[in-house]
Order: C-alpha cells, then structure tokens, then sequence
C-alpha cells in the first residue's frame, strides 16, 4: 500500500447526461481513510458518482481528485465467458512466465515478467479460499462458473492488485449468504480508503461512516447505518414537527389577515359615514381619508408579507420531510384460479447438469420462493421454465402466458436506447400512448420520466420500467419468474417491488437470496435447489445456507 495519505475529493461537481438530464450541480464531496457507505434513493447518482470518481465518466464541470491507485467493481459487471481465471485476476502473464522459468526458459523476459511476484500463485490462490472459490481453478474459465462466483472473483481481481482506493458498486448482489459473510470479513479487514454503495444492511452495519445522497447533496452520520437510520428518524420526526408548526402559523396568519381587512372596512365606512354628514371641515376630512387609505396599505402590505413569509416557511419545512412513493396497479387479468394447473416439471435434467427426478406441479396462485448457493442452478431452471434453455432430459410444461425477469435487464426486457413509454409500448399491444402513459403512471413514470431513455435509469428504476413491461405486456402473463428481483434496489425500493407483487394475482416463483423480502411476499412454498429439488421449509432453507 502507498505510504502517502489517500482520499478523494469533489470540487463544484456538475454532470448531466447526454440528453441534458442533470444529475449533480455544484456537488462537494471529501472522503478519507476507512470505511464509507453511501446510500440514498434509486436514480439519485451514487454509481454515477463512483463512475466519476473511478474516471469512466468525465464530469460536465468541476473537478474530481483522487490520490492513489484506484480499484473499481461496477455494478452488475460481467467477465467474458472465455477468459480463464487467471486472465480474470490478471495473473496470467506472470504465471505464464514464472512456470517457463519452472520448465528452464530461464530468459530475461521472463524473469521481468515476473519481477518480485514469485508467490503470485499461492497469493491468487489464498485469496480466492478467503472469498470461498477455493474449488475454483486458475485454469478453469469463467463460463464454468455461476455469476455469484464470477463477482467474487472481479474483487478477488482488484483484493490482488491492493489499491489504495477500492469503489464497490453493490457488492453483494447475487451472493448467497455464505458468501456474503466472506466478503464482509474481507471488508472489514481492508486497510485504506473504501466507499460502497450498497442496499445491504449488513454491509452497511460495518461503516465507519453513511454518506446520504439527497436532492443533490452529501450529509455525513458518523457510525453504522443503525446510526444513521436513528439520527435520520430524529430529523424527520423534527421536520414533521416543524411542518405542523408552519401549518399554524399560515392559518393564523389568514386569520389576522381576515381581521385586519375587518377593522380597515369598518374605519372605512365611518369615515364615509363622518364625510357624508359633514361634521367636520372638508379639508380635514379628506386629510383623514388620505391617512386612512395609507393605513389601509401598510395594514394589508404587512399582513400580506407575514402570510407570505408564513407559507414560505411552510414549503420549506415541506421539503425537509421525505416522502416516500408507493406503487399503486390493479392487474385483474393475472388472477389464476385455486384449481388451474399453470405448470409442470417431468423428470426434468437442467443443462448444468441438474437433475429434478419425479414429478412436480404448480397450481393455482402459488408463491414459490427458490433458493440455493450459487451456482445451484437456480438461474439454469428459471430460464428452462420460460423456455429460453432447452432441457438436457425430460420437460417443462407452462399451461399458461409467463414472462421471466432476469437479473441482468438487458434488451430482451429494456432497450437502452428507447425510452419508458416505448419500451412498454414495444409489448402492450393495442393499447395506445395515453393508456400505456396511464398505466405508467402507477408505476412512478409520471409525466416527463415517461419518456426518459432506459440508458439513464437507476438500477431501481429499471426494475420498475422492467417489471411494468412484463405486467401490462399482451398476453397478460399468470406466471411471473423472477430472479434475484432486490438487486440494485434500496429499501423504499423493495417496498414497492412488494407492492406491485403484491397486486399480482397469477402464479409466483421467485429466485432470491434475501429471505426477509421472499417472507413479505406471502410465500407458500419453499424450494431448496442443492443438486436435486426439494419442497423445504423457511428453517430448513435457512439452516442450509449458514452451514456452509
């Protein structure tokens, strides 16, 4: 590790996507040593921001400063399936050059490829047992293994290199909790500057510090996430307080208003009465009238400036108090009725090799929640299912129109370059602009995001964009497959992934790893995939996982 101090540092930061959308003005961010998460809602800019700080994206305007070497994990990255492992770690010209050396190619090329690094392979090879892929071998390729296991190993890639700086864009998707728990460790272990961006509560519980990304700007907690979940309620709880308090004061405000326009209409008609009956000289009487009008102004001008005021402060004390935004759909034509058969598996061999011997039915609208390790094959039977693979043996029978949703929302589901509306258009069949707008709108596209290019939207916000093209897609699909749906997403997030499930009426199976979102979803029935596929309980599942 470099010896100097490392940190990063952001100065007046603006960034806005090509068609123009902004996402960062003026921005100020400074990080140190230790561990930092940064959270926030889905679309606010964090993986943006590490891509800016990682210098894959230039800033529109200011400036990014990082010293030290930087490593990166992007969200969602994917290895090419032809690379062998230690291609992957970056080891393989000096492997190469150190086993020549082995086999008497004692050349001076390949003493310099290989250079100090002569323990490159036990390194390599210790590193890839503390992120348990000791079963994984240098010569293997990357297609051999699972996309968890190919995760683990980009880190195990940038563990190897010790940067000084290391970004991690959601780190845990698509791990198991096994392997969760060895990344944890290795995260608590490491030694400099780290910033992750991460919806995992877990990760987020061994910060040193949470950086919450709101509207455009950083506030800083000391602590874990408990402690800034805690300082973040005690905030909110004061903004509401302060709204309540503003309210009043706007209604007071009205009310004094009122009574001033009252008493000036009063003083009015006595002075006309005093004018009308000439009591006193005329001279003096229009000097009143003069006074009074003057009165008069001043009197509304003040009461309309402290009910302005008054309600600026309300907006302001508004703002402050987030609110979060629920996803609201009726989808009727999914409903199954308790007796109908939607799908049935037949002595079915999965091309990885799997194999689910007998028979096994779906009926009715069942909640089917599949887990296993990585690698299992989980992926392999969800694609089998809605006949994107074919089987190595036996049969997957749908009965009824199914739709999956992967875990990478690639064109087959998103088109990056076409927005919300058209990519929802592209399945909705005869349902026109303003229909599928409507329907859109349930789904958090209101207006303007409608039309925003899939490219540009948050790991969350694809989800969304994703899950309304399958949902209001013709024919209305009774079966839903869903796998690892939680990727990406942040609490408010999840919730209303449950809640758009939840509108759901047809036949559910879900591949996930996170056990407390598959018990919200009102799950009937637990699959436990480990070489075979057996019908378990949520203990059962539980037990398996934490053994390992």
């Amino acid at each position: 590790m470099s010896p100097s101090p490392t940190f990063i540092t952001c100065s007046t930061l603006d960034f806005d996507w090509p068609d123009g959308t902004p996402v960062f003005e003026g921005l100020q961010l400074a990080v140190g040593p230790g561990l930092t998460g940064l959270v926030g809602r889905n679309g606010c800019g964090k993986s943006t921001l590490l891509k800016l700080i990682a210098g894959e994206l230039v800033p529109t305007e200011g400036q990014v400063k990082v010293v030290g070497t930087i490593g990166y994990l992007p969200q969602g990255a994917t290895l090419d399936t032809s690379l062998r492992v230690d291609e992957a770690l970056g080891i393989d010209t000096t492997r190469a050059a150190l086993h020549a050396i082995e086999a008497g190619e004692s050349t001076e090329v390949n003493f310099a490829a290989v250079g100090n690094d002569w323990d490159v392979e036990e390194r390599a090879r210790a590193m890839l047992d503390q992120l348990g892929l000791a079963a994984v071998h240098l010569d293997r390729t990357i297609g051999e293994i699972s996309g968890g296991e190919s995760l683990l190993l980009r880190l195990a890639a940038l563990l190897l290199r010790r940067p000084d700086v290391l970004l991690l864009d959601e780190p845990t998707n698509n791990l198991d909790l096994a392997a969760r728990r060895r990344l944890y460790a290795a995260v608590e272990s490491w030694a400099g500057v780290m910033v992750i961006v991460s919806h995992d509560r877990e990760l987020l519980e061994r910060m040193d510090r949470i950086g919450d990304l709101h509207e455009g700007e950083f506030r800083w907690y000391g602590g874990n996430f408990s402690a800034y979940e805690k300082a973040l309620a005690a905030e909110q709880e004061a903004a509401e307080r302060m709204v309540r308090v503003a309210e009043a004061d706007v209604q007071r405000q009205k009310r004094e208003l009122a009574q001033a326009h009252v008493k000036l209409a009063r003083r009015k008609r006595y002075g006309q009465k005093m004018y009308d009956t000439k009591r006193e000289p005329k001279i003096v009487m229009n000097s009143r009238k003069r006074q009074a009008q003057e009165s008069a102004g001043k009197h509304r001008i003040m009461h309309a400036a402290k009910l302005s005021q008054a309600r600026e402060r309300l907006d302001e004390a508004v703002d402050a108090v987030r609110e979060e935004a629920e996803i609201r759909v009726e989808l009727p034509l999914t409903r199954v009725h308790p007796s109908q058969e939607v799908l049935t598996l037949r002595e079915l061999g999965l091309a990885h090799g799997t194999q689910i011997p007998g028979a096994m039915e779906v009926r009715g609208p069942e909640r089917i929640a599949l887990v296993g390790r990585n690698g299992s094959g989980k992926t392999t039977l969800l694609r089998t299912i809605a006949g994107e693979l074919a089987p190595a043996t036996g049969e997957a029978l749908v009965h009824t129109a199914v739709r999956l949703l992967p875990q990478r929302l690639d064109e087959e589901v998103l088109d990056d370059g076409l927005s919300v509306l058209e990519n929802v258009a592209r399945t909705a069949g005869t349902a026109t602009t303003n229909t599928v707008r409507a329907r859109l709108a349930h789904f958090l596209f209101r207006g303007a995001r409608a039309d925003r290019l899939a490219g540009t939207l948050s790991g969350g916000e694809r989800l969304r964009a994703a899950l309304a093209a399958l949902l209001l897609a013709e024919p209305t699909p009774q079966l839903l497959l869903l796998d690892e749906p939680t990727n990406n997403l942040d609490l408010p997030s999840v919730g209303q992934l449950k809640a758009a499930l939840d509108a759901f009426e047809g036949a559910l199976i879900v591949a996930s790893h996170d056990i407390p979102f598959l018990t919200s979803l009102g799950i009937t029935k637990w699959l436990l995939l480990d070489g075979e596929l057996k019908v378990s309980t949520q203990q059962e599942v539980q037990a398996a996982f934490w053994e390992n």
